[in-house]
């Protein structure tokens, strides 16, 4: 796998070049406020970009910095949220938010340890909010990435599992661009759901076409493999 990082150390300058060209525009990255990148990774979990962009926008204007999220009452946060779904995301934020101001006193932390200790911020958050704020030379991976990777690497490991997880760790940190940490991990993100789709990929006019693995061995849609539940036994006695 280090062997194959090596020989495809060249895609990040491609990706950064198909971002400038094709990259959305959205609100959240136009700022380097680490609050607001934050808030739009709490609100797009579970949530489409094209839903989450006005409760985005509306969550900004009302609450424009943490202190002023921890200050309100959890009943006006959880009513802006209203619609979203997933309500424990609001009622983590909110909690997260009052964190800050006890902790850090009221200034966003820093480093990927405070941020990754903040309620209910993950593994990918935390990256995510690190590198677009900061430029924390850490890789997110969430399902894009996945799927952009186990494709561009012909990957049969599945994603969901402890091995897999692991490894495909360890693969986008070896691609990162360590420079430019956030715009590229926003650049894998946005290749993903938008070139690298999960049905109907554009292949055709795909800039990494020449490098994917799976594309030459005819693997495109058997990539990434997911695991899935355990299989149910039968009860003892039934045929």
């Amino acid at each position: 796998m280090v062997k194959f990082a090596a020989e495809m150390s060249d895609i990040a300058p491609i990706l950064l070049d198909w971002y400038a060209r094709c990259g959305r525009d959205l609100p959240w990255r136009r700022t380097r406020d680490p609050y607001l990148v934050w808030l739009s990774e709490v609100i797009l979990q579970q949530t489409r970009v094209a839903q989450g962009r006005d409760y985005y926008l509306r969550f900004a204007e009302r609450f424009p910095d943490v202190r002023s999220l921890a200050a309100a009452g959890q009943d006006e946060v959880m009513k802006l949220w209203q619609g979203l779904g997933y309500y424990s995301r609001a009622r983590n934020l909110h909690a997260a938010a009052r964190q800050i101001v006890a902790e850090f006193g009221g200034v966003f932390p820093r480093a990927y340890a405070d941020v990754r200790s903040l309620r209910g911020v993950g593994e990918y958050t935390a990256a995510a909010i690190c590198s677009a704020a900061y430029d924390e030379p850490v890789a997110a991976v969430d399902g894009n990435v996945y799927r952009v990777l186990a494709r561009l690497f012909d990957i049969a490991e599945p994603i969901d599992t402890t091995a897999g997880r692991r490894l495909f760790a360890e693969l986008a940190a070896a691609q990162l661009d360590t420079r430019r940490a956030g715009r590229y991990n926003q650049a894998v993100m946005d290749f993903g759901a938008l070139q690298c789709t999960p049905a109907a990929p554009r292949c055709d006019n795909c800039p990494l076409a020449a490098r994917c693995l799976a594309l030459a061995a005819g693997t495109v849609g058997e990539r990434p493999v997911k695991r899935g539940p355990p299989a149910r036994r039968a009860p003892r006695g039934d045929k």
